[in-house]
């Protein structure tokens, strides 16, 4: 820590969960470091027991599964260690502002925890990122071609652009395939993992159609149409602002009729 001048204890923080959700996911792992003032610093992490299973998505992400948290202490055991870690002390992360923080208070509450951020400064290296490193079309020409984009938000200027900032990127990374399919597989990794464009619903190891959010999340499409909640939830959803692809999934469901996986 040359250049962040301290006058008061700082915590930086990351976690690993069961899924986005700050409302309902569970913390699987969690690590903090606290630096005082005087350049000292602690560290505490530990796998943590969500008292749930770990969705697959979820740990294909992170590598945890529910065997490797089967015997660890959950968050309510861990609770006051936390807390003491965290007394005092301004908060730092990386997306923690939007994710980390809210999902950490709403952990501790729900085991009956004190810790409050309110008046804590909050420092988000992500936050810092974006406000202050361009990620839009010029200036991605400027760092992989070396050239001034000149009539930017033209639509044939910006897409010559494209096609020699596609082709700059090629040269530039030696993990960046050349010809088109394995292309097509860099940039779209997850391509086989969605059942529908939108991404309301994933595929699972059986080939069932899974929710991806809300109240359903996590649960098939297959189970929930045999409860007559489950129904009137699928009745409510064709009704909102869901893509005709997703209707058409859901309607299907109601008369029996599923997706399947090709």
């Amino acid at each position: 820590m040359n250049n962040l001048q301290l006058d008061r204890p700082l915590v930086c923080f990351d976690l690993e969960t069961t899924g986005i959700d700050v409302m309902r996911d569970r913390i699987v792992q969690i690590a903090l470091i606290r630096v005082e003032p005087d350049g000292s610093r602690r560290s505490f992490e530990s796998l943590v027991n969500p008292e749930c299973p770990i969705p697959p998505g979820a740990t294909r992400v992170h590598g945890i599964t529910d065997a490797d948290v089967a015997d660890k202490p959950t968050l309510a055991r861990l609770c006051a260690e936390l807390e003491t870690m965290l007394d005092g002390a301004d908060l730092a992360g990386f997306n923690s502002i939007r994710f980390d923080l809210p999902l950490l208070e709403n952990e501790l509450q729900r085991v009956g925890g004190s810790f409050d951020a309110g008046g804590r400064r909050h420092l988000d290296a992500l936050r810092i990122f974006h406000r202050l490193e361009r990620r839009d079309l010029t200036a991605a020409y400027k760092f992989y071609c070396g050239k001034d984009l000149v009539g930017a938000h033209s639509a044939l200027v910006d897409t010559e652009a494209t096609l020699e900032i596609l082709d700059a990127q090629i040269a530039h990374y030696d993990e960046v395939p050349a010809d088109t399919e394995a292309l097509h597989r860099f940039c779209n990794p997850d391509a086989n993992k969605y059942v529908d464009r939108t991404r309301k619903f994933v595929w699972n190891d059986a080939g069932e159609a899974v929710f991806t959010f809300g109240k359903l999340r996590d649960r098939t499409l297959r189970d929930v149409v045999t409860e007559a909640s489950g129904r009137s939830y699928l009745e409510w959803m064709i009704g909102k602002d869901f893509s005709d692809e997703v209707k058409d999934i859901l309607r299907g469901a109601l008369n029996g009729v599923f997706p399947r996986r090709s």
